[in-house]
């Protein structure tokens, strides 16, 4: 797909999204096994775990608040990426809990504030073609599968020593991407002056923000303990990178047709299927780890928990913040769902994993998704579609 044709950067920034999420996809499937085998226990890992999406409740609105008043996004978010790299290398010199944790707090601190302003500089270059916005962030899903893939075919034979080897040279990627990327100007919109505090007393917004963060908490237990559940009830390292890599696989292939969802459902519906989709796949993962069938089916769904879900708040959030706030918006997307949603879960499902165990933790996690259903239903956007 040459740049010119479609009269945007594409592939570099689809550059920027590849090793963005290949980087995620060395960190949320291994670094729970990697926190084991360092002699954390659960509620440690939970925590800890609950850092990296804790940070998202402040660095993205902080970043994105300087980047609407300065316009200067892309130099933020290459500060930002160098940051990260640069940080994240002290993780294989500290020792105990907290100086992990430090570690852990500043790196990812710098890390979450980049993709905020990317999304926003990614829906500048695209323009009035919104809804193509997948045809990019595929890229993400993409880099996602191939590090999964590498790094659960790898474990079979090395230590999970190499899961930090592996997440700082993808920064090194990410970052490197950043330099090649142009700025773009920021859409122009007659709205006149709109504040975000304005926009946050309008209650499908507030309902919006909330569902997000129901959906992002159910996904606590998923992101923490997935793969030490499968690797517990027997499952290889090559099976559980495979699982992984196979739910963003069809994932990937939801973001081929999601400008045809979005064009022909509106991102309501697509949000409200994604909640009630998560509903059933956390009782398939707590309830029947022991089945190889129903977890291919279970990740399989993944497409909707994360893709569609994704990708129809993401299109929500670009018209409800228009004009300045359009960064502001998309970063306190991030910060209460990824952010707050998901740190909520993470600590939860470390309390739970314990003492209850993997069974009511992800009954809990259905709840959750459940919740955000109920209100994305309630409230959001009931008679509009985008």
């Amino acid at each position: 797909m040459p740049e010119r044709s479609i009269g945007m950067p594409y592939w570099r920034l689809s550059g920027y999204y590849f090793f963005h999420f290949a980087a995620l996809g060395a960190l949320v499937p291994f670094w729970g096994l990697y926190l084991q085998d360092r002699g954390f226990d659960p509620v440690a890992i939970g925590h800890l775990m609950a850092i990296l999406m804790g940070t998202k409740i402040v660095a993205p609105y902080l970043w994105g608040s300087i980047a609407d008043r300065t316009g200067r996004r892309l130099s933020i978010v290459r500060l930002a990426a160098i940051l990260a790299l640069v940080i994240f290398a002290g993780i294989f010199v500290v020792q105990g809990f907290w100086w992990v944790a430090l570690v852990m707090v500043l790196f990812s601190f710098f890390w979450n504030a980049a993709l905020p302003l990317m999304e926003a500089v990614t829906f500048n270059h695209l323009g009035q073609r919104v809804n193509r916005y997948a045809m990019v962030r595929v890229w993400g899903s993409v880099g996602f599968i191939l590090a999964v893939g590498l790094l659960g075919w790898l474990l079979e034979d090395a230590t999970t020593a190499i899961v930090p080897l592996a997440v700082l040279a993808l920064f090194l990627g990410m970052w490197l991407s950043t330099l090649v990327i142009p700025e773009a100007a920021s859409t122009k919109r007659s709205n006149g002056h709109v504040s975000v505090r304005g926009l946050l007393r309008r209650p499908e917004i507030i309902a919006f923000l909330a569902a997000c963060a129901c959906m992002q908490m159910s996904h606590g237990a998923y992101y923490a303990f997935y793969s030490i559940h499968l690797e517990a009830n027997g499952y290889s390292s090559i099976m559980v990178g495979a699982l992984w890599a196979w739910g963003v696989l069809v994932e990937v292939l939801v973001f081929m047709r999601m400008h045809w969802l979005l064009e022909r459902f509106g991102p309501r519906r697509v949000l409200l299927v994604s909640c009630a989709i998560a509903v059933v796949r956390w009782l398939l993962i707590g309830e029947l780890v022991g089945l190889l069938t129903v977890q291919i089916i279970a990740q399989a769904m993944h497409a909707a928990t994360f893709g569609s879900f994704h990708a129809s708040a993401i299109h929500l959030a670009h018209h409800y913040f228009p004009g300045r706030t359009q960064v502001r918006g998309q970063a306190l997307y991030n910060s209460v769902s990824f952010g707050a949603g998901g740190a909520a879960g993470s600590v939860i499902s470390g309390y739970l994993w314990g003492s209850a165990g993997a069974g009511v933790t992800f009954a809990v996690s259905s709840l959750a998704a459940a919740a955000g259903a109920l209100i994305a239903w309630g409230w959001i956007d009931r008679q509009r579609r985008f």
